[in-house]
């Protein structure tokens, strides 16, 4: 039971490690691009070139897909990013119950963006953690964890295909010690932290943060929703600032300065005023045009020092 790209690598060691895959649980197909044209989840687009039977209930809690399960006899759930939660009684349909496949280190980041959350808020280190699921939200027994730095400059987009491959590989491992009886089984503890829904509102840079804050909301947000700002009441999507860590423009004291305040542009990037020093944002784009770095977007466009940047 999987839908977007995170779950695929799962699905496939799955696959080619001769496991037995008797259907694939996914959400209904949704409109995307700007055709608005119905497009398959990842997870889907996978199993019907793999020959594997698709399910796409709308709902899971009522109607026949409770039944539809019970046919296919299975042994094991497993859930990657499936998006929807199980109730009691279609997780005890499979004599084994089911294994979840989340992407922190539980009982930390439980809920559905922990890997966005963990760039956002400047952690150091995060995770696959494998469990048995319950009806809670992330809160059943934790089997195995697998810990794995974040790069100082990997953006969520990064880091999330690299715990989608940590994730097949923690999956396997615990499949195997589940089949030998050597699986451990941990209850979690009651200190945990969630990780609420990602909105695109939660990309709007609030200037009067630290630089560190501002520099890891952009690469916590990229690449979507993406983080993002408003010169001169246009949206200016903000998606790459120098790392505050290097000591050029960053953390300097730049006296009364309003925060969100351009205090230069050049082909180098363009220095604003935040809360603690100074940020050089070093690639934009505007709703009108492309991605581009900011030498590019200054040779046919002008950014006037003295302007303020926030909300619209």
């Amino acid at each position: 039971m999987g839908t977007p790209d995170f779950a695929v690598p799962s699905l496939d060691m799955l696959v080619k490690s001769g496991y037995e895959v008797v259907a694939v649980v996914t959400q209904p197909d949704k409109p995307k691009g700007r055709g608005n044209k119905l497009a398959a989840p990842p997870v889907k687009e996978y199993a019907v070139n793999a020959g594997i039977r698709v399910l796409q209930p709308v709902k899971v809690k009522t109607g026949e897909f409770p039944d539809e399960l019970r046919k296919l006899s299975p042994d094991l759930f497993v859930t990657v990013a499936y998006g929807r939660i199980l109730t009691q009684g279609v997780l005890d349909i499979p004599r084994l119950g089911c294994i979840n496949v989340h992407g922190s280190l539980l009982p930390k980041y439980r809920g559905p963006t922990p890997i966005q959350w963990a760039v956002i808020n400047g952690d150091r280190t995060t995770g696959i953690t494998t469990m048995f699921t319950d009806v809670g939200l992330d809160t059943g027994d934790i089997l195995l964890k697998h810990e794995t730095e974040i790069g100082r400059c990997e953006t969520v987009g990064q880091l999330h295909d690299r715990l989608a491959v940590i994730g097949a590989q923690v999956l396997k491992e615990t499949l195997e010690q589940l089949e030998k009886g050597t699986l451990p089984r941990v209850p979690q503890p009651e200190d945990f932290t969630y990780a609420p829904m990602i909105t695109k509102e939660t990309g709007l840079i609030a200037w009067n943060k630290t630089s560190e804050e501002i520099y890891n909301l952009v690469r916590g947000t990229d690449p979507w929703p993406g983080a993002y700002t408003f010169y001169k009441g246009e949206r200016m999507r903000v998606w790459k600032v120098s790392d505050p860590d290097i000591k050029d423009y960053n953390n300097s004291k730049s006296g009364s300065n309003e925060p969100g305040k351009i205090l230069s542009a050049a082909k180098d990037g363009i220095i604003v005023q935040t809360g603690d020093g100074t940020a050089r944002i070093l690639e934009l784009q505007f709703d009108s045009g492309k991605r581009m770095g900011v030498g590019d977007y200054l040779v046919g466009h002008k950014i006037d020092t003295g302007e303020i940047l926030g909300m619209k």
